[in-house]
């Protein structure tokens, strides 16, 4: 993954590649060598996931965003924290599982601190109830972060919190998406949150896949934690 002058057929390869059935190990090389030309890579793809959920977000939330604390996961190389810093929020802790990754994170200077945590596998290394927005974008796929992974957004968020979460919603996530989903509902129904919106997005990005052509679609989602204490299932 050099930085010789990338191609959109040179993005494809990459982001297939990503999706393949690798070790935790692997995949976390990946991320490491793909660090350098991620950015470039995401701009011929046209991937729109972090200005779209960082704007909903904004949309959403009624808080001092400038005081904010927004716990970015899956954080990459800082894409929705830039997003996020132009709408006017101002403190950020990013965890990713890339060593590579959160190097170049760092390095924007937009983070309080960056700490590597496979999600999914480890517990998130934060203070429970501490952060006025969780945001996941783009990890929320197959091989990738379990669907799992939403009470340990919840876990993080101050009572009445905002939860942004997107995920695609092509062919090839349809089944994620699914329990993705599920999950989502069922949290709800135990009254640990409430959804607030659902945003569907038509032009996600464009599509890589041999099944598809020109763009896939994506969706956001957005969350509200309960305001009052978390019950006992939340908390174990």
């Amino acid at each position: 993954m050099s930085s010789e002058t990338r191609t959109l057929d040179n993005v494809k390869e990459v982001i297939l590649s990503a999706h393949k059935n690798i070790s935790p190990a692997e995949k976390v090389e990946f991320y490491n060598k793909w660090a350098e030309n991620y950015e470039k890579d995401v701009s011929l793809l046209d991937y729109r996931a972090p200005v779209l959920a960082a704007d909903i977000v904004s949309t959403h939330f009624t808080g001092e965003r400038g005081a904010a604390l927004v716990l970015d996961l899956a954080c990459g190389t800082g894409l929705v924290a830039a997003q996020m810093k132009r709408n006017g929020f101002g403190h950020f802790v990013g965890l990713d599982g890339s060593k590579g990754m959160l190097e170049l994170a760092k390095n924007t200077g937009l983070y309080e601190d960056v700490r590597q945590c496979m999600l999914g596998d480890d517990e998130l290394p934060v203070q429970w109830g501490s952060f006025d927005v969780v945001i996941i974008v783009g990890a929320l796929s197959p091989g990738q972060v379990p669907a799992s992974i939403a009470k340990e957004l919840c876990k993080a968020a101050k009572p009445g919190g905002l939860i942004c979460m997107t995920t695609r919603t092509n062919r090839d996530n349809v089944h994620y998406k699914a329990c993705l989903e599920q999950q989502l509902k069922l949290m709800e129904e135990e009254g640990l949150w409430s959804c607030v919106n659902v945003t569907e997005v038509e032009e996600w990005e464009r599509a890589v896949s041999v099944h598809e052509e020109g763009y896939i679609s994506g969706c956001v989602y957005i969350y509200r934690v309960s305001d009052v204490e978390q019950p006992y299932a939340l908390r174990n």
